[in-house]
């Protein structure tokens, strides 16, 4: 009777523990928790957006000799490194540089990627420079994932 109370006991206590152990997910770990949201960031985040599918698409067109399938781009994988006006101060007219690391399967990066649109009244978008930094290494890439190589 005695070793039941005490198991009873531990049982108890483990339970507790076990239901009021903060649960870890991956909400509490990405990086727009740990960095203060601005103005500049959210517009920075709007941009991406925006060019998004344009931005696929070129990398479509230039991973095809490299990969069996079109490697995917990430808003959180995307940086706008440059932004200027063409037409001086108040002009509607910008000239965007953004950098690049498109991935594939599990956030696998294959590559280094620079773009530069001219954004103007209409809006009318147009890729104006791309340049291609760094494509897929055979030897970085996880054995598993070898056969999307070409």
């Amino acid at each position: 009777m005695r070793s039941l109370k005490i198991i009873a006991a531990v049982v108890s206590v483990t339970l507790l523990f076990v239901w009021h152990t903060p649960r870890v997910n991956a909400e509490s770990y990405s990086p727009q928790t740990q960095v203060a949201d601005s103005r500049e960031l959210q517009n920075q985040d709007m941009l991406v957006l925006f060019l998004l599918p344009l931005m696929e698409q070129k990398l479509a067109e230039v991973y095809v000799s490299t990969l069996k399938e079109s490697p995917g781009l990430y808003p959180y994988y995307v940086d706008v490194t440059k932004v200027e006006r063409v037409n001086g101060f108040r002009g509607y007219e910008f000239r965007i540089t953004l950098h690049a690391t498109p991935t594939l399967g599990p956030h696998i990066p294959v590559g280094e990627d620079l773009f530069t649109f001219e954004i103007s009244p209409g809006p009318k978008v147009k890729l104006i420079k791309f340049e291609h930094v760094k494509g897929p290494e055979k030897k970085k890439f996880p054995p598993n994932y070898q056969d999307l190589l070409r």
